[in-house]
C-alpha cells in the first residue's frame, strides 16, 4: 500500500515537472482570458484556456511557435522560450471593433454602446499606433469623422457638426481641459496630448452638457491615456516600449520611450516623447497663390523682404515638443483604487504662419515682420480615488481633483517696426468632480454627480524696442486676475424598457461666476468690471431601439449651453487687419437646442452600414460683431486706426447635416471602410442679415481597402474635401483673401481636394515592428478649409518600435 501511494506521489511530481502551464491575461484589465485557443502552425497540437486564462503548454516543443487566438483579441504568437522570459504570461489586447462595445464617455462609468442614442466614435490604440500620427490633431483627423483646421504647424483645431474652438469640450482621464481663456477662434490646445500615450479616445457627437456642462455644445473629445499595469505575480515586473519616426515633408524627428513597473498593488507607467518638426514642404499640383515666395529676415538692423529658394517649403513653420506623463496606480484590495497622474507638454516658440503671409496695404509686400507664439505649456495633477461595492446610495463612487497650468504667448511684430508687442496668459483651474453609479434599482441604471471647477487668469502686455531692448508695459490680452467658476449637479438614468429598447435622459443645473476688474491705463472704459452670475438647466432623452437583431434605430433630443469666459467678455486684440475686439460685459450664455436620428444595419457580419442625421439650432450665440467703445465706431490700436468689435448675443444659427459609414469584410483577411460626412449652416444676426457658419466644415469622406493577417497590414485610402464656393464662405472668411484661391472673378473660395495614400505595418517579432507610410502620393497642393498652413506634398514616413 505504501509502495502504491508513494509511486502515485512521483507520478505527480513527475507530470508536475513536465507539464509547464502558461496564463493567458487581458492587456488593459489583467484578468484571465477564457476559451482562448492555443495551438502550432499546422495546428497538429491545440488546447485551450481555462475560466482563469491558464494552459498547459508541455505538448509544445521549446522553439515551436505557438499561436493564441480568441475572437474578441488579437492573434499573438510565441515560443515556449519566450514564454519562460516573460514569467509564462501572455497579454493579449483587445480587437478595434471589441473596444467599441463598451464606452465611457457618456456616464463617466463602462457603459453598453449598444445602449447609447447619441453617435460616439472610438479611437483604440491599436488604430492609431497604425497611423502613426504627429499630433493629437492629426488622431482625431485620421478617423474619417472629424474635421481638423490648421493655423500653422503647431497647431489642429477640429470642427464637428458645424462648431468648433470653445464650443467643443477637451477631457482628459476625465478632467475639462477648456479654461477660462478658450477663445471663438482657432484654439491648438489638443496638440499638449501626446498621441503615444493614449490608449482610447472618444467623441461625442452633439451636445453633451448634461454630463460635462459648459462648452459642450458641438460635441466632446474625451482622451483616455493608458494606465499602469499590475504585475500578478509575486514578483516586480518591467515592461516598456520604445519609438522612432521620421516624416520627409517636414524633416520630423520624433522619439518615445515608456515603461511600466508592475507589482501585484501598485504600478508605475512613465512615458516621454520629444518631436523635433523643420519647415513644412507643400504639393506640387495646385493653385500658384499658395506658394512662399518670399518671407522676412532680419538684416543689419532692418526687416529685408528676401526671396524664398523654394516657393514650396513654408518658412517658417518648424518647431518642436516634449511631453511627460508619470502615472501610479494603488490598489489595496478589488473594491478600491488610487490613481495619480502627472502630465506636462511644452512647445518651443513656433510661427503662426496665416499672419506672416497676410500682404500690406499696398500688395507688395508681408505686413508682419514676426508672428509667433511662445511656448505653450500645459501641467496637470489629477488624483482620482474610486471605489466599487454595494453601498447605501450607489454601487460605485469617484471623486476626482486636478489642477491644471496653462500658458501662452502671443508675439507681433510689423514689417519696419521695431517694437514687438508681447501678450502672456497664464491660467490657474482647480476642478473637483463627486461621480456616483448605481445599477440596483429595477431595470434602472442611475447615474449622478457634483462638480465644482475654479479659473483665474493671469494676463500682462509688454512692448519691446528690438534695438535698444527697453520693455515698456503695454495692454494686456484679458483683464489680469479675473476668476471664472461654475458649479454644477447632474443625474442621469439608462432604462431597458425592453430587452431590445433603452432609454437614457438627464439632467443638469449649472451656476456660473465671471468676475473681472478691467485697468484704465491704457483704455478709458465705460466700466470698472464685469460680474455675470448666470445659470443654465440642460437636459436630454434618447431611445436605442433594436426592431431586428441586426437593426439599430436612435434618436436622441438634447441642449447645449455655453457660459461667457473671461476670453468672452474681456479680450482685447486684433481680431483681423485694421479692427480691434474691445471688452463686453453684458453677456449671457447661447443655448444650442439639438436632435439626431440614427440607423444601424448589420448584413450578416460581413456588411455594416451606419447613416445619422442631425439638426442643432443656436440661439444668443455668442459672434463677434461691430461695436461702439465710448460712442466711438474706430479706436487707435497698436499705432492703426481700428474697427470696433465685440463679442455679442447677437445671432442665432442653423447647422444640419448627414453622416455615413459603411464597412465591409470580403475575407479574413480584406475589408473596406468609408465615411462620408455633410455639414452645412446658416447664422443669421439680428439685423436679418446671414451668412454661411463659419465652423461648418465642407463635405469630406475617405475611403480604405485594408489588407491584413497575423504579421502584416496594409491600407491604401483616399482622403476628398469638397469645394466652398465663395458665396458660400462665411463673411468673416470672405476678407481672407491671402489663405484661398481665387475664382474666375477674382473671389476667393475653398477648392475640393484629394490625396491618395498607403499605410503599412509589419510585424518583425513579438517584440519588433516597423511601418512604412507614403501620404498624399500624387503630390497635390492642397489648403483644408480656413487654414493658414498648406497640407503637406508627398510625405514618405518611416516608423520603428520596440516593446520589452
Amino acid at each position: 500500500m505504501h509502495k502504491v501511494i508513494f509511486f502515485v506521489f512521483t507520478l505527480i511530481i513527475v507530470i508536475k515537472t513536465n507539464a509547464q502551464e502558461i496564463q493567458v491575461l487581458d492587456a488593459d484589465t489583467g484578468n484571465g482570458i477564457v476559451n482562448v485557443a492555443v495551438f502550432n502552425q499546422d495546428k497538429s497540437k491545440t488546447t485551450i484556456t481555462d475560466f482563469d486564462g491558464r494552459s498547459d503548454v508541455s505538448q509544445f516543443s521549446s522553439n515551436e511557435r505557438i499561436f493564441f487566438k480568441h475572437i474578441s483579441y488579437e492573434t499573438f504568437s510565441t515560443t515556449k522560450t519566450q514564454l519562460n522570459k516573460k514569467g509564462n504570461r501572455i497579454y493579449l489586447t483587445l480587437k478595434p471593433e471589441q473596444l467599441d462595445e463598451v464606452v465611457m464617455s457618456v456616464s463617466k462609468w463602462e457603459q453598453q454602446r449598444k445602449d447609447i442614442p447619441q453617435k460616439i466614435a472610438s479611437i483604440d490604440a491599436q488604430s492609431i499606433a497604425f497611423t502613426n500620427p504627429q499630433t493629437s490633431a492629426d488622431v482625431l483627423q485620421s478617423s474619417g469623422k472629424v474635421f481638423v483646421q490648421k493655423s500653422q504647424l503647431g497647431g489642429g483645431s477640429p470642427m464637428i457638426r458645424g462648431f468648433s474652438t470653445n464650443r467643443l469640450l477637451l477631457s482628459v482621464d476625465g478632467v475639462r481641459m477648456n479654461n477660462a481663456i478658450f477663445r471663438g477662434g482657432n484654439i491648438q490646445n489638443v496638440i499638449s496630448i501626446d498621441p503615444f500615450t493614449i490608449k482610447n479616445t472618444e467623441v461625442i457627437f452633439g451636445p453633451g452638457s448634461v454630463i460635462y456642462g459648459s462648452d459642450a455644445i458641438g460635441g466632446v473629445m474625451n482622451f483616455f491615456t493608458r494606465n499602469p499595469r499590475f504585475s500578478y505575480t509575486d514578483s516586480l515586473t518591467l515592461s516598456g516600449n520604445t519609438s522612432y519616426r521620421f516624416a520627409s515633408a517636414n524633416s520630423e524627428k520624433t522619439v518615445h520611450v515608456d515603461f511600466n513597473l508592475g507589482h501585484q498593488t501598485w504600478a508605475s507607467y512613465t512615458s516621454f516623447s520629444y518631436n523635433d518638426f523643420g519647415d513644412l514642404n507643400m504639393g506640387s499640383h495646385g493653385p500658384d497663390s499658395y506658394l512662399r515666395n518670399n518671407y522676412v529676415i532680419r538684416e543689419s538692423n532692418q526687416d529685408v523682404l528676401v526671396t524664398n529658394s523654394n516657393p514650396q517649403k513654408q518658412v517658417p513653420s518648424g518647431y518642436n515638443q516634449i511631453n511627460f506623463l508619470q502615472k501610479f496606480r494603488f490598489k489595496p484590495n478589488n473594491n478600491w483604487n488610487y490613481d495619480l497622474g502627472l502630465y506636462y507638454s511644452e512647445t518651443s516658440d513656433y510661427s503662426r504662419y496665416d499672419r506672416l503671409i497676410r500682404p500690406n496695404d499696398s500688395g507688395d509686400g508681408l505686413r508682419s515682420a514676426e508672428w509667433f507664439y511662445g511656448p505653450q505649456k500645459w501641467f496637470m495633477s489629477n488624483f482620482q480615488v474610486t471605489k466599487k461595492g454595494k453601498g447605501k446610495f450607489y454601487d460605485g463612487v469617484k471623486l476626482t481633483a486636478a489642477y491644471q497650468f496653462f500658458e501662452e504667448s502671443r508675439n507681433s511684430r510689423d514689417f519696419q517696426d521695431i517694437t514687438r508687442n508681447t501678450t502672456v496668459e497664464k491660467v490657474d483651474a482647480l476642478s473637483i468632480n463627486l461621480d456616483f453609479e448605481n445599477k440596483k434599482i429595477g431595470a434602472l441604471q442611475l447615474y449622478y454627480g457634483a462638480e465644482y471647477i475654479f479659473n483665474k487668469v493671469g494676463s500682462i502686455g509688454q512692448d519691446l524696442n528690438i534695438e535698444t531692448n527697453e520693455l515698456v508695459e503695454a495692454v494686456s490680452r484679458h483683464p489680469n486676475g479675473a476668476t471664472w467658476q461654475t458649479f454644477a449637479g447632474y443625474v442621469s438614468g439608462n432604462y431597458q424598457l425592453k430587452p431590445n429598447l433603452t432609454l437614457l435622459s438627464g439632467l443638469r443645473y449649472s451656476q456660473v461666476w465671471v468676475d473681472a476688474e478691467f485697468d484704465n491705463t491704457f483704455f478709458d472704459f465705460p466700466f470698472n468690471e464685469a460680474d455675470i452670475i448666470t445659470g443654465a438647466l440642460t437636459g436630454s432623452i434618447g431611445m436605442s431601439w433594436f426592431p431586428k437583431a441586426d437593426l439599430q434605430l436612435t434618436l436622441n433630443g438634447s441642449t447645449g449651453f455655453r457660459a461667457p469666459n473671461i476670453d468672452d467678455i474681456g479680450k482685447i486684440f486684433d481680431s483681423e487687419p485694421g479692427s480691434v475686439v474691445v471688452p463686453n460685459p453684458d453677456l449671457e450664455p447661447e443655448y444650442a437646442y439639438n436632435i439626431d436620428f440614427g440607423i444601424q444595419k448589420n448584413f450578416n457580419d460581413k456588411v455594416v452600414l451606419k447613416g445619422a442625421t442631425f439638426y442643432t439650432y443656436l440661439v444668443d450665440a455668442l459672434v463677434r460683431r461691430d461695436f461702439t467703445f465710448n460712442g466711438q465706431s474706430e479706436i487707435l490700436y497698436n499705432g492703426e486706426l481700428s474697427n470696433v468689435q465685440a463679442i455679442q448675443n447677437a445671432a442665432k444659427a442653423y447647422v444640419y447635416g448627414f453622416e455615413f459609414g459603411v464597412e465591409a469584410f470580403m475575407n479574413e483577411n480584406i475589408s473596406f471602410v468609408g465615411n462620408l460626412t455633410i455639414t452645412d449652416g446658416i447664422e443669421e444676426d439680428d439685423d436679418g442679415t446671414d451668412s454661411a457658419a463659419r465652423h461648418a466644415a465642407p463635405t469630406f469622406a475617405d475611403a480604405h481597402i485594408i489588407w491584413k493577417n497575423q504579421k502584416f497590414k496594409a491600407d491604401l485610402f483616399l482622403n476628398y474635401n469638397g469645394e466652398i464656393p465663395f458665396e458660400d464662405l462665411a463673411l468673416s472668411e470672405q476678407g481672407k483673401d491671402f489663405i484661398y484661391a481665387s475664382d474666375q472673378n477674382g473671389n476667393p473660395f475653398s477648392p475640393s481636394w484629394y490625396t491618395l495614400n498607403l499605410r503599412s505595418q509589419l510585424q518583425i517579432s513579438n517584440a519588433l515592428k516597423t511601418s512604412i507610410s507614403l501620404e498624399n502620393i500624387t503630390d497635390q497642393r492642397y489648403r483644408t478649409y480656413s487654414s493658414g498652413i498648406v497640407a503637406p506634398g508627398i510625405n514618405v514616413i518611416i516608423g520603428l518600435g520596440y516593446n520589452f
